[in-house]
């Protein structure tokens, strides 16, 4: 079974970000020739896509310790703790000013892991535009929620534009960053943790212990979400408006090892309703029981097809017990389901030359996508993109294993 973790190429992906204020030499001689607009356009005038839902959208970060665990990867570190990026749909108006996109320090951590510090200034990535505001007043209603984990090695950030778009549409969206899994977390009392997990990956000596640590991030992620939604719907919430998450609709999402995440914590806790895996192998394998008929959907690129390289997903279909789909999408790559490609777009760089298929395309793909199986599985209703091939979506393909 291949390791899909991507260790490198998640770091090469936050590289994207580095390059908003970065000279066209620097640019050419990292992601070959650029546009001149890499080197003239101002990080203030670089956002994300506006998201396509009726609701404005209100952000909150919470800090949350599960006491009960201590760090998997720095024991000496203590208990367990999480940064969890709350979305939520919010009343109109605009108070509060737009969330960054990192923490400064965050930034700089990024900056240094790339051998850029000192040529990118730190706020060419925490002042990239987002649409989500800080303060805002919470829409009416009783709303389903979902939980999204980022890939191997990429900050929670890296899901924005999805976490903004899923709240804009009405879903409360809490998008987790796992420490020492990222290359840079930063936490409210000002430390900074680096990815130790991705050390380890890369110092691994054989194939059996590199799955092995892929194991214990799937399972130890689960593990995660299930502290975060104890803490978000549990008799004594972590948020103060914990009260408009509907608990008995609640999905789990995730990119890369986030997307095996998504089914380990399915396995290992009823709560979740739904899931979905963008692009990742499953670390942990599907069991013959499955999922106990409960929705899940693959969601990837080509290079995930039936009797492809990938053998999990194979057998993860084949033990899927309830409704499932394996939708693959032509011409795009590992990142596409991401804020990669919107990243790269803004630069005028190309980090993975073998997508074909537009920025623009390869957003309302993944937005569209995991938007309607949310509206199928979490409100009940009926979503013909799900059905089969469209006109209007000639790239994604239904797989038939």
């Amino acid at each position: 079974m291949t390791i899909r973790l991507r260790t490198r190429t998640a770091v090469a992906a936050l590289s994207a970000m580095l390059l908003l204020a970065t000279p066209v030499a620097t640019a050419q001689a990292l992601s070959g020739p650029a546009p001149a607009r890499a080197a003239s356009t101002a990080a203030a005038t670089l956002a994300l896509p506006r998201p396509t839902g009726p609701y404005a959208v209100g952000t909150e970060v919470l800090h949350l310790t599960d006491h009960g665990r201590a760090d998997p990867w720095v024991p000496e570190s203590g208990d367990r703790e999480l940064m969890v990026s709350l979305y939520y749909p919010a009343r109109p108006g605009r108070p509060g000013a737009t969330a960054p996109y990192v923490s400064t320090g965050e930034a700089r951590l990024v900056l240094t892991g790339a051998g850029l510090e000192g040529t990118v200034q730190p706020a060419a990535l925490s002042e990239l535009g987002t649409h989500a505001r800080t303060g805002a007043r919470t829409a009416p209603g009783h709303l389903p929620l979902v939980l999204l984990s980022p890939g191997f090695g990429n900050p929670r950030a890296t899901m924005t534009s999805l976490a903004e778009d899923l709240a804009s549409r009405g879903y409360v969206v809490a998008s987790v960053d796992h420490p020492y899994e990222s290359v840079g977390t930063e936490l409210p009392d000002g430390r900074l943790l680096t990815c130790v997990a991705c050390e380890k990956m890369e110092s691994a000596p054989t194939k059996e212990a590199r799955e092995e640590l892929g194991r214990l991030l799937s399972t130890g992620r689960a593990a995660d979400l299930s502290f975060v939604l104890d803490r978000l719907t549990g008799r004594t919430p972590g948020w103060r408006n914990s009260r408009m998450i509907d608990r008995r609709r609640v999905a789990v999402a995730g990119h890369s090892i986030g997307g095996s995440a998504a089914a380990s914590a399915m396995l290992a806790d009823p709560r979740f309703d739904a899931g979905i895996n963008m692009d990742g192998t499953f670390q942990e394998r599907v069991p013959a029981s499955g999922l106990g008929e409960r929705p899940f959907m693959m969601l990837g690129t080509t290079s995930h097809s039936p009797g492809g390289g990938d053998e999990s997903w194979d057998q993860g279909w084949q033990h899927l017990d309830g409704w499932k789909r394996w939708i693959g999408v032509e011409g795009s790559g590992h990142s596409s389901f991401t804020d990669v490609p919107v990243l790269e777009d803004r630069m005028g760089v190309t980090l993975d030359p073998s997508v074909t298929l537009s920025t623009d395309r390869q957003v309302r793909i993944a937005r569209d996508y995991v938007g309607a199986f949310l509206d199928q599985h979490l409100r009940g209703r009926h979503q013909r993109l799900l059905d089969g091939p469209t006109p209007r979506n000639p790239e994604v393909v239904f797989q038939q294993p």
